[in-house]
Protein backbone atom coordinates (compact mmCIF):
# COMPACT_ATOMS: atom_id res chain seq x y z
CA UNK A 1 0.00 0.00 0.00
CA UNK A 2 2.83 2.60 0.82
CA UNK A 3 4.72 1.64 -2.63
CA UNK A 4 1.44 2.24 -4.50
CA UNK A 5 0.76 5.85 -2.75
CA UNK A 6 4.30 6.64 -3.51
CA UNK A 7 3.95 5.90 -7.13
CA UNK A 8 0.54 7.57 -7.03
CA UNK A 9 2.09 11.20 -5.83
CA UNK A 10 5.10 10.69 -8.10
CA UNK A 11 2.87 10.70 -11.18
CA UNK A 12 0.32 13.16 -9.93
CA UNK A 13 2.51 15.96 -11.27
CA UNK A 14 3.23 14.69 -14.12
CA UNK A 15 -0.76 14.26 -14.69
CA UNK A 16 -1.65 17.22 -13.79
CA UNK A 17 0.58 18.52 -16.69
CA UNK A 18 -0.48 16.59 -18.94
CA UNK A 19 -3.91 17.59 -18.49
CA UNK A 20 -3.11 21.45 -18.76
CA UNK A 21 -2.27 21.10 -22.16
CA UNK A 22 0.72 22.48 -21.96
CA UNK A 23 3.95 20.62 -23.31
CA UNK A 24 7.45 22.62 -23.33
CA UNK A 25 10.38 20.94 -26.47
CA UNK A 26 13.44 22.02 -28.09
CA UNK A 27 14.88 23.96 -25.16
CA UNK A 28 18.22 25.18 -25.41
CA UNK A 29 20.52 28.02 -24.16
CA UNK A 30 24.01 28.82 -25.09
CA UNK A 31 27.18 28.41 -23.57
CA UNK A 32 27.91 31.60 -21.47
CA UNK A 33 30.79 32.65 -18.33
CA UNK A 34 29.88 31.98 -14.91
CA UNK A 35 28.54 35.47 -13.60
CA UNK A 36 27.31 36.46 -16.65
CA UNK A 37 23.86 36.94 -18.74
CA UNK A 38 22.47 33.96 -21.32
CA UNK A 39 19.34 33.66 -23.06
CA UNK A 40 17.15 30.54 -23.19
CA UNK A 41 14.68 29.27 -25.35
CA UNK A 42 11.83 27.14 -25.80
CA UNK A 43 8.53 25.84 -27.85
CA UNK A 44 5.32 25.78 -26.04
CA UNK A 45 2.62 23.85 -27.20
CA UNK A 46 -0.72 24.20 -26.29
CA UNK A 47 -3.57 21.50 -26.60
CA UNK A 48 -5.50 22.52 -23.76
CA UNK A 49 -7.42 26.50 -22.98
CA UNK A 50 -5.91 29.41 -23.03
CA UNK A 51 -2.89 30.14 -20.80
CA UNK A 52 -0.30 32.50 -20.12
CA UNK A 53 3.52 32.08 -19.36
CA UNK A 54 3.72 34.31 -16.38
CA UNK A 55 7.35 33.77 -15.02
CA UNK A 56 10.20 31.43 -15.33
CA UNK A 57 13.21 30.56 -13.10
CA UNK A 58 16.29 28.78 -13.16
CA UNK A 59 18.38 27.29 -10.55
CA UNK A 60 21.56 27.68 -12.69
CA UNK A 61 20.90 31.39 -12.50
CA UNK A 62 20.37 34.13 -9.68
CA UNK A 63 17.70 35.75 -11.87
CA UNK A 64 15.50 35.13 -14.62
CA UNK A 65 12.91 37.30 -16.69
CA UNK A 66 10.82 37.12 -19.47
CA UNK A 67 11.77 39.24 -22.42
CA UNK A 68 11.25 40.13 -25.97
CA UNK A 69 13.66 41.79 -28.57
CA UNK A 70 12.46 44.67 -31.00
CA UNK A 71 13.57 46.90 -33.42
CA UNK A 72 12.68 50.28 -32.81
CA UNK A 73 13.93 53.16 -34.97
CA UNK A 74 16.13 51.11 -36.86
CA UNK A 75 17.87 49.85 -33.34
CA UNK A 76 17.37 46.39 -31.89
CA UNK A 77 16.35 46.48 -28.33
CA UNK A 78 15.37 44.15 -25.70
CA UNK A 79 12.72 44.34 -22.21
CA UNK A 80 11.35 42.40 -19.83
CA UNK A 81 7.38 41.82 -20.33
CA UNK A 82 5.28 40.76 -17.30
CA UNK A 83 3.88 37.63 -19.43
CA UNK A 84 3.29 35.86 -22.95
CA UNK A 85 -0.12 34.58 -24.27
CA UNK A 86 -0.16 31.31 -25.03
CA UNK A 87 -3.26 30.43 -27.10
CA UNK A 88 -5.62 27.26 -27.04
CA UNK A 89 -4.57 24.71 -29.62
CA UNK A 90 -1.36 26.75 -30.54
CA UNK A 91 2.22 26.83 -30.39
CA UNK A 92 4.68 29.85 -28.98
CA UNK A 93 8.01 29.92 -29.54
CA UNK A 94 10.80 31.76 -27.82
CA UNK A 95 13.42 31.91 -29.77
CA UNK A 96 16.46 34.53 -30.52
CA UNK A 97 14.96 37.78 -32.14
CA UNK A 98 11.94 37.46 -30.26
CA UNK A 99 10.30 36.24 -26.86
CA UNK A 100 13.24 34.58 -24.76
CA UNK A 101 14.07 34.10 -21.54
CA UNK A 102 16.88 35.94 -19.81
CA UNK A 103 19.17 34.31 -17.30
CA UNK A 104 21.27 36.73 -15.28
CA UNK A 105 23.87 36.17 -12.64
CA UNK A 106 24.73 32.52 -14.06
CA UNK A 107 26.17 30.57 -10.98
CA UNK A 108 27.93 28.13 -12.77
CA UNK A 109 29.71 28.39 -16.49
CA UNK A 110 26.75 27.16 -19.18
CA UNK A 111 29.35 24.59 -20.77
CA UNK A 112 28.41 23.47 -24.18
CA UNK A 113 27.13 19.50 -24.01
CA UNK A 114 25.79 20.08 -20.72
CA UNK A 115 22.10 21.38 -19.55
CA UNK A 116 19.98 23.22 -17.38
CA UNK A 117 17.11 23.35 -15.32
CA UNK A 118 13.99 25.61 -16.41
CA UNK A 119 10.53 25.85 -14.89
CA UNK A 120 8.31 28.36 -16.95
CA UNK A 121 5.03 29.15 -14.97
CA UNK A 122 1.74 29.64 -16.24
CA UNK A 123 -1.62 31.31 -15.03
CA UNK A 124 -3.48 27.91 -15.36
CA UNK A 125 -1.28 25.27 -15.75
CA UNK A 126 1.28 26.26 -13.08
CA UNK A 127 5.08 25.33 -13.14
CA UNK A 128 6.24 23.45 -15.77
CA UNK A 129 10.07 22.08 -15.47
CA UNK A 130 12.06 20.98 -18.17
CA UNK A 131 15.77 20.55 -19.42
CA UNK A 132 17.12 22.91 -21.85
CA UNK A 133 20.32 21.70 -23.11
CA UNK A 134 23.28 24.02 -23.75
CA UNK A 135 25.18 24.47 -27.18
CA UNK A 136 28.10 26.03 -28.29
CA UNK A 137 28.32 29.79 -27.68
CA UNK A 138 27.03 31.25 -31.01
CA UNK A 139 25.71 28.03 -32.46
CA UNK A 140 22.44 28.23 -34.79
CA UNK A 141 19.42 27.16 -33.44
CA UNK A 142 18.29 23.70 -33.11
CA UNK A 143 16.46 21.69 -35.99
CA UNK A 144 12.91 22.47 -35.55
CA UNK A 145 13.48 25.75 -33.88
CA UNK A 146 13.86 27.89 -36.95
CA UNK A 147 12.69 31.22 -37.65
CA UNK A 148 10.48 33.20 -40.41
CA UNK A 149 11.99 35.88 -41.18
CA UNK A 150 10.15 38.32 -38.30
CA UNK A 151 12.34 36.95 -35.74
CA UNK A 152 9.94 34.47 -34.32
CA UNK A 153 9.04 30.76 -34.61
CA UNK A 154 6.47 30.54 -37.58
CA UNK A 155 6.53 26.56 -38.36
CA UNK A 156 3.61 24.37 -38.28
CA UNK A 157 3.99 22.08 -35.82
CA UNK A 158 3.36 19.14 -37.93
CA UNK A 159 6.09 20.46 -40.11
CA UNK A 160 9.19 20.18 -37.52
CA UNK A 161 10.52 16.94 -36.90
CA UNK A 162 10.19 14.84 -33.85
CA UNK A 163 6.55 16.16 -33.38
CA UNK A 164 2.98 14.61 -33.44
CA UNK A 165 1.18 18.16 -33.57
CA UNK A 166 -0.18 18.20 -37.05
CA UNK A 167 -2.51 21.53 -37.75
CA UNK A 168 -1.39 23.43 -35.00
CA UNK A 169 -0.32 27.00 -35.49
CA UNK A 170 2.50 28.76 -34.50
CA UNK A 171 1.57 32.39 -32.77
CA UNK A 172 3.60 35.13 -32.12
CA UNK A 173 1.75 35.61 -29.17
CA UNK A 174 1.72 39.48 -28.02
CA UNK A 175 2.66 40.61 -24.50
CA UNK A 176 0.88 42.22 -21.81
Amino acid sequence: MRRLLLAALLILPVAAHAQSGIALTDAFTRAAAVGGVGGAFVTIANTGAADRLTGVASPDAEKAELHESLVDNGIMKMRPVSGIDVPAGAAVKLAPGGYHIMLMGLKHALVAGEAIQLTLTFAKAGPVTTTARILKAGASMPAGHGMDGHGMGGHDMGQMPGMSMPGMPMHDAPAK
